[in-house]
């Protein structure tokens, strides 16, 4: 089995620098246009499913990378970003450079991250993905060929943590993955192989 782990396209939040996480912002025009880049990149490539987050940019990069296939997409609430809380819709870099707050440790030091208030915890986000990996994808490695799942920036970091047994602490290795960016990972005989990393269709 294939595994394309896809980050949605652009939104309005992302251009400008403000925290998502649950809250369900569309895509710019932007992300609509490096979704369809990435969908005309992938034409030739046959999936038997998509697995995509509920969250509309998801959702949306989804179907625009599907274009006028027939391939069945199912939202699976697991594969939601991380959620932020109280801080959602506030300046992204303000969260993650005020020293006076824990959750200053958000991509410095991922295991001391503390989240604010209503919001979810690496150890919270990497549980659920495991969760959708064990039970939705690793049964069915005999049974599909290549599957898609279109997601977040980090909620494809913890899909990854999975499939690289990363610790916490590691859960930011790698390069940030851009809007659009495609991971694509092997699953054979219960083993995964990472393909390529971040791959982009639109530079």
């Amino acid at each position: 089995m294939e595994l394309y782990i896809i980050r949605h396209g652009e939104t309005y939040w992302n251009s400008a620098r403000r925290i998502q996480g649950h809250s369900d912002i569309e895509l710019n025009e932007n992300g609509r246009r490096l979704a369809g880049k990435t969908g005309e990149a992938l034409e030739s490539t046959a999936f038997d499913i998509i697995y995509s987050s509920p969250l509309l940019r998801a959702y949306e990069t989804a179907t625009l990378i599907r274009g006028h296939r027939n391939i069945p997409i199912i939202r699976d609430d697991r594969l939601k970003e991380i959620g932020f809380g109280i801080c959602e819709g506030n300046s992204l870099d303000e969260f993650s450079q005020d020293s006076a707050s824990p959750s200053h440790y958000f991509f410095e030091r991922p295991e001391l991250y503390v989240p604010p208030e209503g919001g979810e915890s690496f150890a919270q986000l990497c549980a659920r993905t495991s969760e959708f990996l064990k039970t939705e994808i690793e049964p069915k490695e005999k049974e599909l060929s290549r599957v898609m799942i279109v997601a977040h920036g980090a909620l494809n970091k913890a899909l990854l943590c999975h499939i690289l047994k990363h610790e916490i602490k590691d859960f930011w290795s790698g390069n940030i993955l851009k809007n659009c960016s495609v991971c694509i990972v092997r699953l054979k005989d219960g083993i995964y192989e990472m393909m390529e990393y971040g791959k982009t269709f639109y530079e």
